[in-house]
């Protein structure tokens, strides 16, 4: 065990500043919430969509944490692991499997698990006590019912979050529908994520609320076009997510005056907005990017956006496999590296039976 550095402490603000508090944004948001690390993508490929899709309906069992309702057949049997390595030693683990049984339906099953290290604690005079350990992490079940036209779909989830031994609880539910048109590759859907109750608060806390978001968006492609257009539309519980910083300088006009920042109708709206696209080279390779608005917004250095808010993808398949790589930009002080591995398992089963 290692002494905290101040490299792996830089990473935890920004990762839980920026991309889990939000403690900018939170006074728009509703307030800080618990259990922040719900909003953080937990696989390469919803990286590559701008963190978030409620429409893009593939293969890809990882995409049960952008909808419940993205949960189909061509998923049945399919295994995907994760793998995020974000600032200084923050990495996250994420595992998901989607199997049909004849009576009981279609199901989806994810674990993530989120460590942000060790650190070291000392007591008020100065004097060290070791180190602790942070971790995050979340177990849940998707189930989803199609008719016609239309899926539904819902997950539950146990939460739980541990700072040096003592733990929080909290019970979770993701809900949506997704629409699939009949012949044109085209689906809409809508999600209402991340509500929920927190069971016990850590130690000398109060109950906080839950990181709500309801999404909707919709995933298009053009007919003889070898592209692949999502826009997704979230925070829709609440219009004004615009954050002014009032510590922040303003700019002088001619007389040296200061003009501090006034919100705007058009920031404010785009900040609603994630868009991204595929460029689809085959079956088995894709290229991806993404841009969103309220990311680049939070996570903005004072003088600067530089990429952040920007999100580069790629998939490949490799005979049985295929294998998903993202990078995101936090900012200027650093990135985050996404990988993701899946495969068909039934196939494989149905290999050594045969021999």
């Amino acid at each position: 065990m290692k002494q905290l550095s101040t490299r792996r402490v830089t990473g935890f603000l920004l990762l839980m500043g920026g991309l889990g508090l939000r403690p900018a944004a939170a006074q728009q948001l509703g307030g800080r919430t618990v259990f922040p690390f719900l909003d953080l993508p937990p696989s390469a490929h919803l990286a590559a969509l701008g963190g978030m899709s409620v429409s893009a309906r593939t293969d890809d069992p990882t995409m049960l944490y952008g909808n419940p309702a993205l949960l189909n057949a061509d998923m049945d049997g399919r295994l995907a692991l994760s793998y995020v390595a974000y600032l200084a030693d923050i990495k996250q683990s994420t595992a998901a499997y989607v199997f049909n049984t004849e009576k009981a339906g279609r199901f989806g099953v994810g674990v993530t698990y989120l460590n942000y290290g060790s650190f070291e604690s000392y007591d008020p005079a100065g004097n060290s006590l070791g180190t602790f350990s942070v971790n995050e992490y979340t177990v849940g079940v998707t189930d989803s019912y199609t008719k016609g036209k239309f899926t539904f779909g819902a997950t539950t989830k146990l939460a739980v979050s541990s700072i040096a031994g003592s733990r929080s609880l909290a019970g979770v539910a993701d809900a949506g529908v997704v629409y699939k048109h009949p012949t044109a590759d085209f689906t809409a859907g809508l999600a209402v994520k991340n509500a929920g109750y927190q069971f016990s608060p850590y130690p000398g806390t109060e109950r906080g609320p839950l990181p709500l978001d309801v999404q909707i968006g919709a995933t298009v492609k053009p007919e003889h076009m070898p592209l692949r257009f999502s826009l997704t539309a979230h925070h829709l519980q609440q219009w004004d997510i615009q954050y002014l910083d009032p510590n922040a300088r303003g700019q002088l006009d001619a007389s040296g005056n200061e003009k501090k920042a006034t919100k705007s109708f058009g920031d404010n709206l785009a900040r609603h907005f994630t868009a991204s696209a595929a460029l689809i080279l085959g079956k088995g390779f894709q290229l991806r990017a993404a841009y969103n608005h309220l990311q680049r917004r939070e996570l903005r250095l004072e003088n600067t956006s530089g990429s952040a808010g920007l999100s580069f993808g790629v998939m490949l398949k490799i005979s049985t496999f295929q294998i998903d790589y993202t990078h995101a930009t936090l900012q200027a002080a650093g990135s985050s590296e996404y990988f993701t591995i899946s495969r068909n398992l039934n196939s494989l089963f149905k290999k050594k039976e045969a021999q």
